[in-house]
């Protein structure tokens, strides 16, 4: 059962033991490029805008610039950059279907008039980051021209020109050995071009996410965050799988993920049309507790003020930021659907996620946190990060319960106020499905 602790900013120590353990500190290498050191923040255009290129009938929503200007105008008007959503993110279906004359990618003429450069200096100037979308393939998913292998340093070059400040590398139409060739050599070729690019892989999402197609100590020298799983859609079941996903292997992911190398489950889908206001505050806090990326997709221009007030609660936005770069494990599952998510944070503090699967009414959920595990003879305070409301003098003997609505949780930072027993690194962590009761 590992829970790793960072060490400085590109490393992790691995607590092992089932109960109580204190374990070697493992240095890890890392994509040595600076970058991405907390989760990144921003807008992805995929889930919300797909690859409607129909800007005659729909020049409103189709991938264009104008697209990708108004968000950028959005992200700095409405307060989303000061928060740290700073990246506008272009993904598949912006190019023409044909590179020039000289093999180089290049923009769609009719939706991208002025270029990507231009597009980059805009957000540029706006203290706002610009990302793009490749393939390593011969097509993008969408049809587009891919980057086979032959092309990787000159399209990393093309986006460096441009002023691109991350590359998200899909991976449709091309082979295993392609794979293995083609996301290593763009790492480098990215590196070569002198410009800080956060690159973002898809790779492990085409080997099954999971060892021994996938090997985590390469990737992490390679990435700065990959997609592990299937794309996300407009749906609570969506989310489910991906949690499901996650939580079932979180021994193989939560290890290797760290400053400058995250596991991605992929975009935050709060605003759209598929989730209840309760499943959204609930989407916000398990990707939070999971160390992911905050890529919203949705349509910033029309959202409403309930899904706006959940993706910019500033307390939340803290602890996914947090500098330590732990991902949160689920420490609890009980049988009556009740879950319980763990992430330690820097300053000897934590954020807990109780979570209901339950779909009939609110419950009463009644545990201590002696019982999920933490230090002896501590006192806490703590904050409800959707509430704000403090409690005071929590002992780690005391019960307590917390009301979840269903599909909902209720999340909580907690931090100690009298001085710890002995390191938070030394919390007991128990993981579920290993012949553990359950808690209650």
């Amino acid at each position: 059962l590992g829970v790793p602790v960072a060490v400085g900013t590109m490393g992790l120590a691995v607590l092992s033991g089932l109960v109580v353990a204190l374990a070697l500190v493992l240095p890890s290498a890392a994509l040595e490029n600076g970058l991405a050191l907390t989760p990144v923040m921003g807008w992805l255009a995929w889930e919300r805008f797909r690859c409607n290129v129909d800007c005659q009938e729909d020049p409103r929503n189709c991938i264009s610039e104008t697209l990708f200007y108004e968000m950028a105008d959005r992200l700095v008007e409405d307060g989303w950059r000061d928060l740290g959503y700073k990246y506008v993110n272009i993904d598949d279906c912006w190019s023409a279907k044909q590179r020039d004359e000289a093999g180089r990618l290049v923009p769609d003429p009719e939706r991208f008039p002025r270029g990507i450069k231009a597009l980059a200096d805009y957000v540029h100037a706006r203290g706002l980051k610009l990302g793009i979308y490749g393939d390593l393939g011969t097509l993008t998913c969408g049809g587009y021209p891919g980057t086979t292998l032959d092309r990787v340093e000159q399209d990393a070059q093309t986006f460096a020109e441009w002023g691109v400040d991350m590359l998200k590398l899909d991976g449709c139409y091309s082979s295993r050995e392609e794979q293995a060739e083609g996301y290593p050599a763009m790492a480098r070729a990215l590196n070569a071009t002198g410009r800080p690019i956060v690159y973002s892989c898809s790779w492990p999402a085409y080997q099954g996410g999971l060892p021994p197609k996938v090997n985590y100590t390469i990737l992490a020298e390679v990435c700065n965050l990959w997609r592990n799983y299937d794309d996300i859609q407009d749906s609570w079941d969506s989310v489910l799988s991906i949690l499901d996903w996650f939580s079932a292997n979180q021994d193989v992911l939560q290890p290797v993920a760290g400053p400058g190398h995250w596991n991605d489950p992929d975009m935050l889908i709060i605003g759209n049309f598929g989730l209840s206001y309760e499943q959204s505050r609930s989407q916000m806090a398990l990707w939070t507790v999971m160390a992911a990326p905050l890529l919203m997709s949705t349509d910033l221009r029309t959202i409403s003020a309930s899904a706006k007030e959940i993706l910019q609660n500033h307390l939340m936005i803290q602890i996914n930021q947090d500098p330590l770069g732990i991902q949160g494990r689920r420490i609890v599952k009980e049988k009556f659907h009740i879950e319980v998510f763990l992430r330690p944070l820097s300053q000897a503090a934590s954020a807990l996620v109780f979570f209901s699967r339950r779909t009939d009414m609110p419950f009463v959920y009644t545990t201590s946190l002696a019982k999920l595990h933490f230090p002896e003879d501590t006192v806490y305070e703590v904050q409800d990060v959707y509430s704000g409301k403090i409690i005071s003098g929590l002992r780690t003997e005391d019960s307590f319960s917390v009301v979840i609505n269903p599909s909902g949780v209720v999340m909580w930072y907690l931090y100690p106020t009298a001085p710890l027993a002995q390191p938070w690194h030394v919390v007991r962590q128990q993981a579920p499905g290993e012949g553990f009761p359950p808690i209650l």
